[in-house]
């Protein structure tokens, strides 16, 4: 199946993509939906009467608008590692974005006025679809409920101010999250997939690699997350990013405003955003 939380009137609602018609699932978003014990059934279950949309042209939110945390993994794929000069790590590592930083799947993605560093990271994310707590083997393959596509764009100037990575990574309404929610039964590899990712800058690729070459896969982030925290349905892992981001350039390059970013990953779909200036999104 593929989900998604779509905005119409005002309002959000859960859908399920059938053929070129978006099916409203009665619940007001993805999250909401995953929250219910018998959520795939109910995402499953026939159209019926159910109020349609047409695919084409949907304006999708965040797939999961409020997440109770979104956790990232940084320097998961080997190629990306050796670009940026650090030796392969033991275990992942770990940072945390807020909701507040989530923007849809066509959202324009703001850039701040204090960066000079705006990057781009195409990742594979998992979404979790059961509340697990040190989760292991089959229970954490179980708590996933499906696959999405995550940019996880940053600034590298306040990212390496410090040690720590969060001030870079959580600004406000730069992360594109979407466009669906792909359950693993419809992916190569199931709960561990191997899917080609891209990432192109006004129609130019700048990062091609595949999930297969991740470090850990999303079932051990399953297991090393939920034994740290508690994992909630709904709540978002970003799996990291391979080679080619901008600032591991000769020269750096970065986003400065105007650009068409395209962030794809193979069977789940393509984030399509403008940057824009901040002061132009107010």
């Amino acid at each position: 199946m593929k989900l998604a939380t779509l905005r119409t009137d005002g309002t959000t609602k859960a859908v399920r993509l059938d053929g070129d018609v978006l099916v409203d699932l009665g619940f007001p978003d993805v999250g909401t939906l995953l929250a219910q014990d018998d959520w795939a059934a109910l995402a499953a279950a026939p159209a019926g009467d159910a109020t349609t949309y047409p695919a084409e042209g949907a304006d999708l939110a965040p797939v999961v608008p409020q997440p109770s945390k979104v956790v990232c993994v940084g320097l998961n794929y080997r190629n990306h590692i050796q670009e940026m000069g650090r030796d392969l790590p033991e275990h992942p590592t770990l940072f945390a974005k807020f909701a507040d930083s989530l923007i849809g799947a066509t959202d324009d993605i703001v850039r701040p006025e204090e960066t000079e560093q705006f990057d781009w990271e195409v990742e594979l994310a998992v979404v979790v679809g059961k509340q697990v707590r040190r989760a292991k083997g089959e229970q954490a393959e179980q708590a996933i409920a499906g696959f999405t596509v995550l940019n996880d764009i940053t600034t590298r100037d306040w990212q390496f101010r410090t040690r720590e990575w969060l001030q870079g990574k959580t600004w406000d309404s730069t992360t594109p999250v979407g466009p669906y929610l792909v359950t693993p039964d419809e992916l190569p590899g199931g709960v561990r997939p191997a899917l080609d990712v891209t990432l192109t800058v006004d129609d130019e690729v700048m990062q091609s690699d595949n999930t297969g070459d991740l470090l850990f896969d999303p079932v051990a982030l399953v297991e090393y997350v939920s034994t740290v925290i508690r994992l909630n349905p709904g709540d978002i892992i970003a799996t990291g990013t391979p080679g080619g981001v901008g600032h591991a350039r000769k020269p750096g390059r970065y986003l400065l405003g105007g650009e068409k970013v395209v962030t794809e990953i193979q069977g789940i779909g393509r984030l399509e955003n403008k940057v824009v200036e901040e002061k132009q999104a107010r």
